[in-house]
């Protein structure tokens, strides 16, 4: 999604590669491990990697792009046939077609459309978390002391760490120089209090209001889910939002609702681990595929059109791969918010299609798993909306999502 926004360059600028874990031994002794294993990029995975990067880094790099109103809070909305009229606490109404309450655990929106909010709190598991400036640690690896439950993990582009350790009633500076007196802390910058919150919303649309983010499922962070899952509620519902077709909307709560209901799964289950067994090599551990969320997919969803007899490895519903061609690279023709029609192996004439739909023959059979002459459309998102050998199908899908395809 980052390279689909042409954002990747800026954020590979500024991160770096998950640091070694350097874990301090009761016995005095120190033993490295890695979250996950170092992999070859490919054609289809061109990013295989976890990327480090501090998080407001990242909501800076997003915000650089678009108008954003910091300091500025929802108080109340009210919806109308054809619209929401929302009250903010500058005293301002703003009339909008759609509201998407993306505010957080303690989601204003989501509180006044009174959804439930299913799940559990465990209010005995809190975690302090800081971002810290010491001196006497090296940057090269997140610094842990599994018998304390502290960490010291290098936020890249930044001289700061961020500090995980059990609530205290030692002040920070205390607190690490009673962990290692060698460190030495110099700032103290921002701090919160986390505690386990393992929920997620009933619903994610009521009328002209959407839920998305931690207003719609908030996770643990073991295994980093929480946000990336945000980030996909928002891909898939953004082209969604430019049809105004309400059927088309409602399959974003079809398409999301269970893939948030089954991270949310494996968070917990990581989390867990992490309360049962400590910070160990085997809770530490991301190496699971799964948590890359490249297998997540759509193919039970609405929008799914697979019309093949025996479809191959790809299929509608699935993340389109990336693949190497004589122009370049797939994802650089789906770089957009058009949709694309890959047409593999084929030598007849298309129909004649809406002008937001891009035509690309393509020769990356390998990638998309592919032996016979097969038309892919994809969706805007990046998703694989209709896989077919008939392009009759292609023309029925295009006007169903016809609204989403604007002329670019």
């Amino acid at each position: 999604m980052l390279d689909d926004l042409g954002l990747l360059p800026e954020i590979s600028a500024f991160g770096a590669e998950y640091p070694v874990m350097l874990v301090r031994q009761p016995d005095g002794t120190t033993v490295t491990w890695r979250m996950d294993e170092l992999h070859e990029a490919t054609p289809s995975v061109p990013y295989p990697n976890m990327l480090m990067i501090p998080q407001w880094r990242t909501s800076s790099i997003l915000a650089s792009s678009v108008p954003v109103e910091f300091g500025v809070a929802v108080t109340g909305f009210e919806q109308r046939d054809d619209s929401v009229i929302v009250s903010l606490d500058t005293g301002e109404t703003v009339v909008a077609r759609y509201l998407v309450g993306a505010d957080g655990g303690r989601s204003v929106v989501r509180r006044t459309l009174g959804i439930p909010f299913e799940g559990e709190t465990r209010e005995e598991e809190r975690m302090l978390i800081a971002d810290v400036t010491v001196t006497g640690l090296d940057r090269s690896h997140w610094h842990v002391w599994p018998e304390l439950r502290v960490g010291l993990c290098p936020l890249p582009g930044t001289d700061q760490f961020q500090l995980t350790a059990p609530p205290s009633e030692l002040s920070i500076v205390e607190l690490l120089a009673s962990v290692d007196p060698s460190i030495t802390v110099t700032h103290v910058g921002w701090t919160s209090e986390y505690r386990a919150n393992m929920r997620m919303a009933a619903r994610f649309r009521s009328g002209n209001v959407f839920l998305a983010g931690d207003a719609a499922h908030v996770h643990s962070p073991a295994g980093g889910q929480g946000l990336n899952t945000g980030v996909q509620d928002a891909y898939n519902l953004g082209w969604k939002l430019a049809t105004g077709d309400s059927a088309l909307l409602d399959t974003y709560e079809a398409e999301r609702l269970p893939v948030a209901a089954d991270v949310l799964g494996i968070s917990t289950r990581l989390h867990r681990g992490h309360v049962t067994n400590g910070q160990s090599s085997s809770t530490v551990r991301r190496d699971d595929p799964v948590l890359r969320q490249l297998s997540l997919n759509y193919r039970h969803g609405p929008l799914a059109s697979e019309c093949r007899t025996s479809p191959g490895e790809v299929q509608a519903g699935d993340r389109a791969p990336d693949a190497l061609i004589d122009s370049g690279r797939i994802f650089d023709l789906l770089r957009g918010p058009h949709a694309t029609l890959l047409a593999f192996g084929w030598s007849e004439r298309l129909p004649d299609l809406p002008d937001g739909i891009r035509v690309h023959h393509v020769d990356a059979f390998k990638a998309y798993d592919v032996r016979e002459p097969t038309l892919f459309l994809i969706r805007p998102d990046g998703y694989v909306g209709c896989a077919t050998h008939n392009p009759s199908d292609v023309v029925a899908y295009a006007e169903q999502i016809s609204g989403a395809l604007l002329p670019q």
